[in-house]
C-alpha cells in the first residue's frame, strides 16, 4: 500500500452524516443516496457516516447534492461533515482521480432552491501562519456574500445552499493553495430549521 507524503496527495476526502428531522428519515437518506450521482467519487456508507473520496470538485459536488436534494423536500435537514486533503497517512487507493471535471449533480440542483445556514471551521496544518490563512478565507466569504458573523470556534454563513457550498469549497481550496500541507475543514449546514434564524442558546 503506497503512502503519499504529506501534502502531495490530490485526493480530497469527506466523511459526513445527513440528519433529516422527520419520522421518515431512513427513506429520505436512502432515496437521496440513490438520487445523487456518485459515479465520479469512491463512496462507502456504514451505520454512522458516509465517506466520499476523489477529486475536489466531485467530492464537493456530491456533498452539496446530498444536502440540497434532501433539504429540497422542505423538511429540516442537517449535514455535518469533515473535509481533508494532504493527510500524511492517505493513500492513492479508494479514489477516482482519472476522471474529467464535469460536475454531474449540478444540473439537478438548478431548480431546487434551498436557503441554508452553515458554521464552518478551517484548519490549515503544516504552516506557522495559519491564522492569516483563516482570516483570508473569512474575507473571501465576505466577498462572496455568504459571511454572516464570527462565532465561538467557527464562522457563520447564510444564503442559497449552492452559494454556501461554493464558499466552503473555495475556502478549502484557497487554504490548501496558500501552502498548508494538510488542510482540514469541518462544516455543519442546516436548512428548514424551525428555530429563529441565527438564534443561539444562551
Amino acid at each position: 500500500m503506497a503512502v503519499e507524503c504529506c501534502g502531495t496527495s490530490r485526493i480530497v476526502g469527506c466523511r459526513f452524516s445527513l440528519y433529516p428531522m422527520c419520522d421518515q428519515f431512513v427513506e429520505v437518506i436512502l432515496e437521496t443516496l440513490q438520487e445523487v450521482d456518485t459515479s465520479k467519487v469512491w463512496m462507502m456508507t456504514d451505520d454512522v457516516s458516509t465517506c466520499i473520496r476523489g477529486r475536489a470538485e466531485h467530492v464537493f459536488d456530491t456533498a452539496k447534492a446530498m444536502f440540497v436534494l434532501a433539504a429540497s423536500r422542505g423538511i429540516h435537514v442537517v449535514w455535518n461533515g469533515t473535509f481533508s486533503i494532504g493527510c500524511p497517512g492517505d493513500t492513492q487507493q479508494d479514489a477516482y482521480l482519472e476522471v474529467d471535471d464535469v460536475r454531474l449533480n449540478e444540473p439537478k440542483l438548478a431548480d431546487r432552491p434551498v436557503t441554508a445556514a452553515a458554521q464552518f471551521a478551517l484548519y490549515p496544518l503544516g504552516t506557522a501562519d495559519y491564522m492569516s490563512v483563516i482570516y483570508d478565507q473569512v474575507e473571501h466569504c465576505k466577498e462572496l456574500g455568504t459571511y454572516t458573523k464570527g462565532i465561538h470556534y467557527a464562522t457563520r454563513l447564510d444564503g442559497d445552499a449552492r452559494q454556501v457550498f461554493k464558499s466552503l469549497e473555495e475556502s478549502f481550496a484557497r487554504a490548501q493553495e496558500s501552502g498548508a500541507s494538510h488542510v482540514v475543514m469541518t462544516a455543519a449546514v442546516s436548512a428548514n430549521s424551525p428555530s429563529r434564524k441565527g438564534q443561539e442558546a444562551e
